[in-house]
């Protein structure tokens, strides 16, 4: 269990539902106008904060496709994270990618907050907010999100939401509102292996596929996390394979 949180300030003494019942409001209305084109498949985030939490990160993503446009296409992305108390953790990212067309390359990068806004089990579910700024290396793109986080425990499954409104601007981009959506349910069947099928959605883009996650243990505060895993895309709008790795060390 994590610690609970002091009431002091306006918005801790408020129940998080209220807060995120606007959240969801404003999403609701952000996704009736939207045009999401952006890759939504990528990672799927847990509410929670560790307060002693510093992390490197490396995720990996490689599309698999009969268009040859987008047939190998890679993203890399290395990361360092640290908490900031138990509620909030800031995250910097490099991103490389290459396509068919171009070699690999530093493209982008991104700073990211995540903030626990209830104590685990304190709900019906556990509630979080995500905010990322991303720029683009050698183009005037920038893309901001905020993700509503949400998760709910059933004896031996966990369910995990992340919906995110998303808006891209720039001198090289059409300036839009997207939405996206991403899910997992797993089973906690130990602390190495948990099997789990995630299911992703955004414009051009429906994926549904298994995935495997675990983590190993190598003494107190450090632990490896990993996951593996292919999404199919569901309609011929989308990839056909999208294979997403990643690794976290925890020290």
């Amino acid at each position: 269990m994590h610690k609970r949180f002091p009431t002091n300030g306006f918005l801790s003494r408020l129940p998080p539902i209220l807060i995120l019942r606007g959240l969801l409001l404003s999403l609701s209305m952000v996704t009736a106008t939207a045009h999401a084109d952006g890759f939504v498949i990528d990672k799927i985030y847990h509410p929670y904060v560790n307060p002693l939490e510093r992390e490197v990160e490396l995720r990996a993503l490689v599309v698999q496709d009969e268009d040859e446009a987008i047939d190998g296409s890679q993203v890399y992305r290395v990361a360092l994270a640290r908490a900031f108390g138990d509620r909030l953790r800031g995250e910097f990212y490099l991103i490389g990618s290459n396509t068919p067309a171009s070699n690999l390359a530093l493209t982008a990068y991104e700073l990211e907050l995540k903030w626990q806004l209830t104590e685990q089990g304190e709900y019906f579910a556990d509630w979080g907010l995500l905010f990322e700024l991303e720029a683009e290396r050698e183009e005037d793109i920038q893309e901001f999100r905020s993700s509503v986080l949400m998760e709910k425990e059933l004896g031996q499954w966990v369910g995990t939401l992340n919906l995110s409104a998303v808006y891209e601007w720039g001198d090289d981009i059409r300036n839009e509102w997207e939405s996206q959506l991403a899910a997992q349910l797993r089973y906690r069947y130990s602390v190495k292996f948990e099997p789990a099928v995630e299911f992703y959605s955004g414009q051009d883009v429906i994926g549904l596929g298994p995935v495997a996650l675990g983590q190993v243990r190598f003494g107190k505060g450090r632990k490896l996390r990993w996951e593996l895993g292919v999404i199919l895309g569901v309609d011929s709008k989308s990839p056909d394979q999208v294979w997403r790795a990643m690794l976290e060390y925890e020290f």
